[in-house]
């Protein structure tokens, strides 16, 4: 508490002190090294978080793997195993969205850093800190906050991995249940062999359509919503673009 209090304080006097002239930019040794320290810490982070991501993926990636080859080891072989890693791999879907929040601000962070401070030296304009009056980044630091919902990064999670993982899941049980232990005459025969314990086949199917076409919806809806995005992330990097 005291130090949200503290903070609290920091952004106060910052925001009092916009009305006041701005003074010459900061270009000494001692405050570039600390910026560049800073920068590097900032992209370890990312890197870090982005591990932890590629670690979800692949958990869900080797368990599909598993589960396929259990399902399909013989012709008597359960399907069972299929819908149950499309259940885990939903749970691996939620933990990467929430681990790919984190990464958003640490990536957030080192891009705004690469523009303000590495994109004027590389143009040989020399390296100087404006007078930071509020800006995106220091604001970020005061008041630090997710930079996408749980929903986006859902949608970000299911376009990049896991919408191809559920289809491949669907698309195996509804190939167990027609081949195995031999070719169905008539869909319902297949959706007899879909049954999971008291539940019969055909609500089994259904459900596992019903929430493919939820996370294709979800993915749809997301990307739509990100081209709309005008935050000041998207503002900042649109005004450097320009220039």
């Amino acid at each position: 508490m005291a130090h949200d209090r503290s903070a609290e304080a920091a952004y106060v006097h910052v925001m009092e002190d916009r009305d006041m002239d701005i003074d010459a930019p900061v270009a000494g040794s001692k405050e570039i090294g600390a910026l560049a320290h800073l920068y590097r810490a900032e992209v370890y982070r990312s890197t870090i978080w982005r591990q932890r991501l590629d670690m979800t993926t692949n958990w869900a990636v080797v368990s599909t793997g598993i589960a396929l080859s259990v399902s399909f080891a013989s012709a008597t072989a359960s399907p069972l195993p299929i819908a149950l890693v499309g259940m885990l791999s939903v749970m691996f879907l939620f933990l990467e969205a929430r681990r790919y929040r984190y990464f958003a601000v640490w990536k957030f962070r080192a891009r705004l850093l690469e523009l303000a401070v590495m994109v004027p030296i590389l143009r040989g304009e020399g390296a100087s800190i404006p007078l930071d009056r509020g800006t995106a980044l220091s604001d970020d630091y005061l008041r630090p906050r997710q930079r996408i919902s749980a929903m986006r990064a859902v949608g970000h999670r299911l376009r990049r991995n896991y919408l191809w993982i559920f289809t491949i899941q669907y698309a195996s049980y509804l190939a167990k249940i027609w081949i195995h232990p031999i070719e169905a005459s008539s869909v319902s025969q297949a959706l007899e062999r879909a049954h999971v314990g008291a539940i019969p086949g055909w609500l089994a199917v259904i459900g596992g359509t019903g929430l493919l076409l939820v996370f294709i919806s979800i993915s749809v809806w997301t990307w739509w919503v990100e081209r709309k995005d005008k935050s000041k992330m998207s503002d900042y990097l649109e005004e450097a673009t320009d220039e």
